[in-house]
């Protein structure tokens, strides 16, 4: 086993000038793969060679990867990102804009059924590696909405109608949703910090299913958005502390059944009375909202997140 001082120097060479790529992934927060992808693909890491041809990375690869992450957080797709950084490696030039949703490059799009099948097919065979390595591949291609628009969200919708005709079973549906809960998990970490407005999010008493709510603050986190995550069945009395709390602009509540509002319908009601409230998911309706005195979101959460405004 290396000891730990042989383990860093294996991993990491400063005295040749530069970490190796696991260093450097761990530092960055991103697979090898996706690494390699973006050095092989859009130039954007440009190692140097130990004397034992070991590549290495050095702190400027390391900037170039962190604005690249900045610029993939404001929505561009990878080869768009690239070519900002490259054409300005000091970061000095003003925010680039992404595109908007509605022009995502049609790159984006090409190969959505591939990955979503290959997802599928690993999910199903309890192949948790092969599935991050398929999300790995795609994230390192597309940008995070487009993942989450063009794979993760469509894939969670052929779920659950597959367990519920009883083609996908209930061991299948609980290992995929944990795997996808995770990778959602990581890339909502440090949601709540956003400087921009705040939102809570939560599901009604009964409402086991928040995987799309993720998504939904998820986005909006990317947007700058500070998010308070309750997830599921959360109490309304609790949620309505929490809203007490935290003063947020907007409050989604989420739920696949309709059900689950009708039992809360009057509490919801008295937290629309004092704050923005809006509802989501497959349960909530447009008669539904106006009874309550709530806004609608209809439709993907990864659309409904880019076009909800800040009006509070």
């Amino acid at each position: 086993m290396f000891s730990k001082t042989l383990y860093s120097a294996f991993m990491s060479s400063p005295d040749q000038g530069g970490l190796r790529i696991g260093a450097l992934s761990s530092r960055v927060g991103l697979s090898t793969h996706t690494l390699r992808a973006w050095e092989s693909r859009y130039g954007v890491l440009d190692p140097t060679r130990s004397a034992g041809g070991y590549r290495l990375y050095s702190p400027a690869d390391e900037a170039r990867i962190e604005r690249m992450k900045r610029l993939l957080a404001e929505g561009l797709a990878p080869a768009q990102a690239a070519e900002v950084v490259l054409a300005d490696p000091t970061g000095a030039a003003p925010p680039v804009t992404a595109v908007p949703a509605s022009s995502t490059d049609h790159r984006d799009h090409v190969g959505f059924e591939g990955v979503k099948e290959d997802l599928r097919r690993a999910l199903d065979a309890f192949d948790e590696p092969a599935a991050q390595a398929v999300l790995d591949r795609a994230l390192g291609d597309l940008s995070l909405n487009s993942v989450l628009r063009g794979v993760v969200v469509p894939y969670l919708a052929d779920l659950g109608d597959r367990w519920e005709q009883g083609t996908a079973t209930v061991a299948q549906e609980h290992f995929a949703s944990n795997v996808l809960r995770g990778r959602l998990a990581g890339l909502a970490r440090g949601w709540g910090a956003g400087g921009g407005p705040s939102v809570v999010l939560a599901c009604p008493p009964g409402e086991l299913h928040d995987l799309a709510l993720l998504v939904f603050g998820i986005v909006l986190a990317r947007r700058g958005w500070a998010v308070t995550y309750l997830g599921t069945s959360t109490p309304v009395e609790e949620l309505t502390s929490a809203v007490q709390a935290t003063s947020p602009i907007l409050v989604v509540v989420a739920s696949t059944d309709p059900a689950r509002f009708e039992h809360v319908a009057a509490e919801l009601a008295a937290l629309a009375g004092r704050s923005t409230l809006a509802l989501a998911g497959a349960g909530a309706t447009a008669s539904l909202a106006e009874r309550l005195g709530a806004t609608l979101l209809d439709g993907d959460p990864v659309t409904q997140a880019e076009l909800v405004k800040a009006t509070g």
